[in-house]
């Protein structure tokens, strides 16, 4: 992938790219992400890019991080433009907090192979995929090296490692409860289930801790529609899912799940299409709000203009 940056804005100090954001470090204390239209799947990003959806989850993440500002302080300063956040830039904690409310994805898999024990939290006995926890569990990962995988840890082994010191780490530990509280209260109002999502913390210069990147976006949360859930789980069907799963089932049906020797299929127009048209969907069921899609045409010219803007008025 190109490492070179698309802009050089005013005081910036380092690039770098991600999967789907391209992150400018503006002098040694602010930083500027852009969400692009890029879409990755099994950790390929696709020939083609997706239209809008770098503006979805750029405001559904600006909608929560406003949202939740009053119960944990955040990295958010502006969104200058539709698909930019400028914030302080914080030394990050080396640990992502997952916090899971129902026995779903990688901990049912955990479950299913025998074992009830995940991230050092006794999982109980007697439960099948997708029931709810009786209380939310903490599952931290270690945030591993840019290409590899995150992995699990407990949270006696991050304290005894020097990873996180103790005074922080319960602190943490309160700030995912609560942000996850208010995000379970939010998803219900929308008629969804908050299943599990994961956060990430900072340390600011002055000391303080600080929720960094993005938050219960449909790239970082997991949601079951709440209409049908326990008839469902009574059931014991599939539980209806807003996520962008339907990508990757596209894929797999074309033969493609990211393995040595498999090509991406061709993405169509249609495909592009009904990808773009599916996100402004998740944005409207999430946030309750209709999506404004921004100009496509001079969207780089515009996304300088007013980033620099901002840099230079501030």
């Amino acid at each position: 992938m190109n490492q070179q940056p698309e802009y050089s804005f005013t005081g910036q100090t380092n690039f770098y790219r991600g999967k789907v954001r391209d992150v400018y470090t503006i002098a040694q204390d602010q930083l500027v992400m852009v969400a692009s239209d890029r879409i990755s799947a099994f950790d390929v990003v696709l020939p083609r890019p997706i239209p809008g959806k770098g503006q979805v989850l750029n405001q559904i993440a600006e909608h929560f991080l406003i949202a939740t500002s009053d119960i944990v302080p955040n990295w958010r300063l502006a969104s200058p433009d539709p698909q930019v956040t400028v914030g302080h830039r914080a030394e990050p904690f080396q640990v992502e907090m997952v916090i899971r409310g129902y026995l779903a994805g990688h901990a049912a898999r955990t479950y299913h192979s025998g074992l009830r024990e995940l991230c050092g939290v006794t999982l109980p006995e007697g439960m099948k995929e997708n029931d709810a926890f009786h209380v939310p569990i903490i599952t931290p990962a270690t945030k591993a090296a840019h290409g590899e995988h995150d992995e699990d840890i407990s949270r006696e082994d991050i304290i005894a490692r020097g990873i996180v010191s103790e005074s922080d780490y319960i602190e943490l530990e309160r700030h995912t409860q609560a942000l996850f509280a208010r995000g379970q209260q939010m998803a219900n109002d929308r008629g969804l289930i908050l299943v599990d999502t994961k956060y990430e913390f900072g340390k600011l210069s002055n000391g303080t801790i600080v929720l960094i990147d993005e938050i219960h976006t449909p790239d970082s949360s997991r949601y079951f529609y709440l209409d049908g859930y326990q008839d469902r789980q009574d059931k014991g069907e599939t539980q209806r899912q807003l996520s962008k799963e339907f990508v990757r089932e596209w894929l797999m049906e074309k033969g493609f799940q990211g393995k040595q020797g498999q090509a991406v299929p061709e993405m169509t127009d249609d495909f592009v299409d009904m990808v773009s048209k599916r996100y402004q969907e998740l944005f409207k069921s999430i946030t309750g709000k209709d999506f404004q899609p921004a100009p496509e045409q001079g969207a780089s010219d515009r996304i300088f203009n007013h980033v620099e803007y901002f840099l230079t008025h501030k």
